[in-house]
C-alpha cells in the first residue's frame, strides 16, 4: 500500500530540490549562531567585569535619584550640566565620603579594635540597673547573661571573645579589600553616575526599546516597575539608614561618647548593609557602663531602642509609597538579594522579582493589556 493511498502527501523530489536555499531548518547553522552569540555575550561581560559593580551601583543611584535631578534642573534654569554637578557633589558628600571614611577607619584600626576589646574585657562589668530585668520577654534573659559575664573570670572571657574579635576584624579586612581599590570603585561609581545623569533619557529609550523587542508591552511595563522597585528600595533603605544614623549620632553626642562623627558614619554604613545601628550603640552602652556612667548608659539604651525601632516602621512605609508592587515581594527581594548577591543584592533582588512578577502576571492573564491585568490583580488583592 502506497503512502498516497493512506492520505499522506508526498512532495516531488524535484520540487524539494527546487526550494529556495535557507528555507529548511539548518540545525548546524542555528547551533553555531547560538554558540557564537553566547560566546560574544560572555566575552563582553568578561571584559566589562571589573566595571560591573560600579555600573550597577551607579545605575541604582541614578534611577533612585532621577526625580531629584529633574527638580534641581528646574531650579537651575533647566541647565542639565549644573544639575549634574550639584548631584555629583551631593553624592560625594552624603554617600561616598562617609562610607569611605568609615571603611578606611575600620581597616586602619582593626588591630586597635582587637587590643581595645581585650583591655575592655579585663575590666569587671558593673551591675545592670534593676529596671532592665523587668523588661517583658527579654529582660530576665539579658540580666542573667550579664550576671554570668560579670562573675566569670576575665581570662576566661578574653579567651572566648578574642578569637571572635579577630575573626570579625579579618572578615572586615577581607571584604573591604585594599583602600586604593575601594576608593577606585567609589570614584568609578560617581563618574558613571554623572554620565548617566547627563545622558539619562537616551539610556532609558534604549532600555525600553530593548525590553519592548523582547516582551512587547509587558517588557516595557517590567522596565517601569523595575525603576519603581529600585526607587522604592533606595528610598526605604537609604533614607531609613540616614535617619537612624542621625538620631543615633545625636544620642551618642548627648551621652558624651567620643568620636561621634566617625561612629555616625559607621552606623550609616551598617544601616545601608541592613545590619542596623545596634552594634555601635551596644558598644557605646558597654563603654559608658565600664567608665562608670551608668545613668547615661541607661539613657542611651532607651534612645537606642527608639532608633532601632524606626527600621520596622519607617522603611515599610517608604517602600510602599515608592513602588506599585506588593510589599511582601519587595521585602522578599531585599532579604533574598542581600543573601544571594551581597550588598548590591538589596537593589538587584527586588528588580529581579519585579520583572518576574510582571511577566508571570501577563502570562497568567493570557496576554491581556497591562492596565487590565493590574486592575484585576489589585481587585483580587
Amino acid at each position: 500500500m502506497s503512502w498516497t493511498a493512506l492520505g499522506v502527501r508526498v512532495r516531488d523530489p524535484g520540487a524539494m530540490d527546487a526550494m529556495p536555499p535557507g528555507r529548511p531548518w539548518d540545525i548546524t547553522r542555528i547551533l553555531f549562531a547560538v554558540v557564537g552569540i553566547g560566546g560574544l555575550i560572555a566575552a563582553t561581560f568578561w571584559v566589562l567585569r571589573p566595571f560591573l559593580p560600579a555600573v550597577i551601583w551607579a545605575t541604582m543611584i541614578v534611577v533612585a535619584t532621577w526625580p531629584m535631578l529633574r527638580a534641581v534642573e528646574a531650579r537651575l534654569w533647566h541647565r542639565r550640566s549644573l544639575a549634574v554637578a550639584v548631584m555629583t557633589v551631593t553624592m560625594l558628600a552624603l554617600l561616598a565620603a562617609p562610607l569611605t571614611l568609615a571603611t578606611i577607619t575600620v581597616i586602619d584600626r582593626a588591630d586597635e579594635v582587637v587590643s581595645w576589646s581585650r583591655s575592655m574585657i579585663s575590666h569587671p562589668l558593673p551591675a545592670l540597673p534593676d529596671w532592665i530585668a523587668r523588661v517583658p520577654v527579654v529582660g530576665k534573659k539579658v540580666a542573667a547573661e550579664w550576671d554570668k559575664l560579670a562573675t566569670a573570670p576575665s581570662e576566661e572571657i578574653a579567651a572566648r571573645v578574642t578569637p571572635h574579635v579577630r575573626d570579625i576584624a579579618g572578615w572586615v579586612l577581607a571584604r573591604a579589600g585594599s583602600i586604593g581599590a575601594l576608593l577606585l570603585q567609589f570614584l568609578l561609581t560617581v563618574g558613571i553616575a554623572a554620565i548617566l545623569y547627563a545622558r539619562g533619557e537616551l539610556v532609558v529609550r534604549g532600555v525600553v526599546a530593548f525590553a519592548r523587542r523582547l516582551a512587547g508591552d509587558e517588557g516595557e511595563r517590567a522596565v517601569v516597575l523595575s525603576g519603581g522597585a529600585i526607587r522604592a528600595v533606595a528610598l526605604g533603605i537609604v533614607v531609613t539608614a540616614l535617619v537612624q544614623a542621625a538620631i543615633g549620632g545625636i544620642g551618642l553626642a548627648i551621652a558624651g561618647v567620643p568620636r561621634v562623627v566617625l561612629l555616625t558614619c559607621v552606623m550609616l554604613m551598617l544601616g545601608v548593609a541592613q545590619i542596623g545601628p545596634a552594634p555601635v550603640i551596644a558598644g557605646a552602652v558597654v563603654w559608658l557602663f565600664l567608665t562608670g556612667q551608668a545613668f547615661w548608659a541607661t539613657v542611651l539604651i532607651g534612645w537606642g531602642l527608639l532608633t532601632m525601632s524606626l527600621d520596622n516602621v519607617l522603611r515599610p512605609i517608604l517602600i510602599r509609597r515608592g513602588a506599585d508592587l506588593p510589599l511582601l515581594l519587595i521585602i522578599a527581594g531585599v532579604i533574598g538579594g542581600l543573601l544571594a548577591f551581597g550588598l548590591v543584592g538589596l537593589f538587584v533582588g527586588p528588580v529581579i522579582l519585579a520583572v518576574a512578577y510582571t511577566l508571570l502576571i501577563a502570562w497568567v492573564r493570557g496576554g491581556e493589556p497591562a492596565e487590565v491585568a493590574a486592575a484585576r490583580a489589585a481587585t483580587d488583592a
